[in-house]
């Protein structure tokens, strides 16, 4: 049995930090978008990345459990923080897959159905637009649109759709990024073992209160 519980701690928060900088490294990730495809640029990345570090934390989670986790509640407190960030994650992750589907069958991939993008004539579409953009962004509008055989207008649309999608990833993934970080000082702060497990909402790690607290304001 270890006496001395600091090796313990710091190897729990390096895990956490670790997951930290993996899901943080997900908005970094570039991935190519053919011109046929710019619209989707902006969520490319992390739709590439993300699927990739779920697993690669599942494993690590997997791994850690598969190990003698010190049944105290720095290990508990560890361990519930690291579920609830990869728990996020993946739920973020399948929203995002699922907007990028809605994105896709709006620009008509992989079937462009008859009359989908054509409810605006060409004219009536640059009028709808036209204010919002310098003539240099209009051409460029115009040339990407063309490319992805959509109309201007919709173009924009799912251009939008792909930058609140690329928005709240990244939200997600600084929330659980810093949510990890903040755990994992919190662990190596303490001076004894009794770190922050017992009743009540305060006494839960930084991410499994964030969830808590995002559940009651959709509840």
């Amino acid at each position: 049995m270890r006496t001395d519980a600091s090796p313990d701690r710091s190897s729990l928060a390096g895990r956490l930090t670790d997951a930290a900088q993996a899901v943080a490294g997900i908005l970094t990730t570039e991935y190519p978008a053919p011109a046929s495809r710019s619209y989707l640029h902006p969520v490319l990345g992390p739709l590439a990345a993300g699927p990739r570090m779920v697993g690669e934390l599942n494993d690590r989670l997997e791994d850690l459990l598969d190990e003698p986790l010190p049944a105290t509640p720095a290990g508990l407190f560890a361990l519930a923080s690291y579920a609830s960030a990869l728990g996020w994650l993946t739920e973020s992750l399948a929203e995002l897959t699922t907007t990028v589907d809605a994105i896709c069958t709006r620009a008509g991939i992989p079937v462009l159905m008859p009359g989908a993008d054509a409810a605006l004539a060409p004219d009536e579409d640059d009028e709808r637009f036209d204010f919002a953009f310098s003539a240099m962004e209009l051409a460029a509008i115009r040339s990407a649109a063309e490319a992805a055989g959509i109309t201007p207008g919709a173009y924009v649309e799912v251009l939008t759709d792909s930058l609140r999608a690329a928005t709240a990833i990244t939200d997600a993934c600084m929330e659980i990024s810093t949510g990890l970080i903040e755990d994992a000082q919190y662990i190596l702060d303490e001076a004894t073992t009794d770190v922050r497990i017992g009743d009540g909402p305060s006494s839960l790690p930084t991410l499994v209160r964030s969830l808590l607290a995002r559940m009651e304001a959709t509840g």
